[in-house]
């Protein structure tokens, strides 16, 4: 395996480097957690986690500003948490409880926060694409800057609504940040063996929408990136597709052994490439924090995540009455 590269030197602030840092520590601190609530059977469903991934959606909020909104797939714990959800809302949701944020009748991938601008969660592959577009033509149509950010996967990329959406957001001149988070399986499936497109991004390009491919486990990376994209459509010239080149060191869900790819290729992503180690050697071997400063943070992550936990299993089951409430009729 070859060694490990020395990270250049970063002209990003101590301040912006450490909240990085512990924003993709408390999704990954999250997730594990949840994993360890699901093989306790205090989760149940489907629970897709967020490892590896962290530094995309941390790096493309760093670029947000309050009104912008978000909406994704299933694999949805990193986005909320990265827009402000609070942990212990998330994982009562999660273990189906009273004081989660769709008071336990969502579960994990169908929770909400009008709060935070987070329209969930979808289990469906790639339906969450067309309803980017909607969100993202409210706002168009009241004529303010706001940005929708539409998360989905290579394997949703290639769902024919996907590209009905493209169609009609450049139509439109829509302000919606399309991000394929490529994680280069779908759910077993490699990239290799389901698509001969060079790119997924260039595929925009038959509808007129540009977009480029990013190092999706490079924050830093990710949030420039993001500016750029956010830049062209709160200018007002229409969609931008953002394909993040990422890395899920689980499987597709808890019940996917991923016996599809090797041990050794995982664990050379994880020594090679992986976000979290980026940035804590950026800031180490840029004299900018100590390993006591981060063996602290760390610390007070765990805090946070075990707190979620103890707060969900806490809270009450929700009562019978809640079957009548939030539908239509």
């Amino acid at each position: 395996m070859a060694a490990k590269k020395a990270p250049e030197k970063s002209n990003v602030s101590k301040d912006e480097l450490l909240k990085y840092y512990r924003e993709m520590l408390l999704i990954r601190r999250f997730e594990e957690k949840a994993g360890q609530l699901y093989g306790m059977g205090l989760i149940g469903g489907f629970c897709h986690l967020y490892i590896g991934q962290e530094a995309v959606v941390v790096g493309l909020e760093a670029s947000t500003k309050d009104g912008d909104k978000r909406i994704t797939s299933y694999r949805d714990h990193g986005h909320m948490l990265a827009c402000g959800m609070d942990a212990k809302g998330v994982m009562a949701e999660l273990t189906g409880r009273e004081g989660g944020y769709s008071k336990g009748k969502g579960g994990s991938m169908h929770m909400f926060s009008k709060e935070k601008h987070f329209y969930g969660g979808h289990g469906i592959v790639g339906a969450q694409v067309p309803l980017g577009a909607g969100l993202a033509m409210s706002d168009w149509y009241k004529g303010n800057d706001n940005v929708t950010f539409a998360y989905f996967g290579d394997g949703a990329a290639n769902q024919g609504q996907v590209y009905e959406t493209y169609n009609m957001a450049e139509l439109w001149g829509l302000p919606v940040v399309f991000v394929i988070e490529n994680n280069q399986y779908a759910m077993g499936t490699s990239m290799k063996r389901s698509t001969k497109s060079a790119t997924l991004f260039g595929r925009g390009l038959a509808y007129g929408i540009p977009g480029e491919q990013v190092d999706g486990m490079d924050v830093l990376a990710v949030k420039a990136a993001g500016e750029k994209a956010v830049a062209h459509c709160r200018a007002g010239n229409g969609p931008y597709i953002l394909e993040m080149m990422t890395y899920r060191y689980r499987g597709h869900s808890m019940s996917d052994p991923a016996k599809y790819r090797t041990r050794e290729e995982v664990e050379k992503m994880k020594s090679e490439k992986d976000a979290i180690e980026h940035v804590r050697d950026l800031l180490t071997q840029g004299g900018l924090a100590s390993e006591e400063e981060l063996k602290a943070i760390d610390k007070e992550i765990k805090e946070i995540v075990n707190d979620s936990a103890e707060f969900a299993k806490a809270s009450p089951e929700p009562s019978l009455d809640e079957l009548w409430t939030d539908i239509y009729a």
